[in-house]
């Protein structure tokens, strides 16, 4: 539903960009032509957290929607320095970025949210400062791309928290463990399957013997 509605060209390649290799917004915004591999299709990552290198190899749905994408944008590309996601004619930046602000694109991931009718507040903040007025938190925000992109990772190595930590650019599991979303529904189908009716049978035989 979601990228359904995200009729944007530039949002959704730079959506399914978090949403498939679990990219930050800040590292999805700087995505530069020069990043890309080519010839293997390996993406070159500076983490947002840990200031490293990795890299990541594009899905080819994902890369053939790049290749569309840069052929229909190739000016505009190149005009900002190679930056995928260039910022748009008009908009204001402080620093004079080539590319898109993070806070605009949580903008516009909101805007999509909320025509897409999945916006839900949970909480407000708790703002300190009395001239501040409290913020709404949102379940849904960028972030929920990348967690997106991770649990639907695990699920597909059969939880392997070594490869999906690899695949998060996490130096320790136990921070992917955080990331592993499980639905009510899909926990309560795993307890009934660990401890069926047959296995709580087997001590009240032993009980009554």
């Amino acid at each position: 539903m979601f990228f359904r509605i995200t009729d944007n060209q530039k949002f959704r390649l730079l959506f399914s960009y978090q949403a498939q290799l679990g990219l930050r917004v800040g590292e999805a915004v700087r995505l530069n032509i020069r990043d890309i591999d080519f010839q293997t299709r390996e993406l070159t990552i500076k983490s947002e957290k840990s200031n490293t290198l990795d890299t990541l190899i594009i899905p080819i749905p994902l890369f053939r929607l790049t290749l569309e994408y840069l052929k229909q944008n190739n000016q505009q590309i190149e005009t900002s320095n190679g930056y995928l996601f260039f910022k748009e004619d008009g908009y204001y930046s402080e620093r004079n970025e080539q590319y898109l602000s993070k806070d605009y694109v949580r903008n516009r991931f909101r805007y999509y949210v909320k025509r897409a009718g999945l916006d839900r507040i949970y909480d407000s903040s708790d703002e300190t400062n009395y001239n501040r007025v409290p913020r709404n938190l949102h379940r849904l925000t960028t972030h929920s791309l990348r967690h997106y992109a991770i649990t639907s990772f695990s699920k597909q190595t059969n939880g392997n928290i070594i490869l999906t930590a690899k695949f998060a650019r996490h130096r320790a599991t136990g921070v992917t463990l955080t990331y592993i979303s499980t639905t009510k529904q899909e926990l309560y189908k795993e307890i009934d399957k660990a401890f069926s009716l047959e296995q709580a049978e087997l001590p009240k035989r032993k009980i009554s013997t």
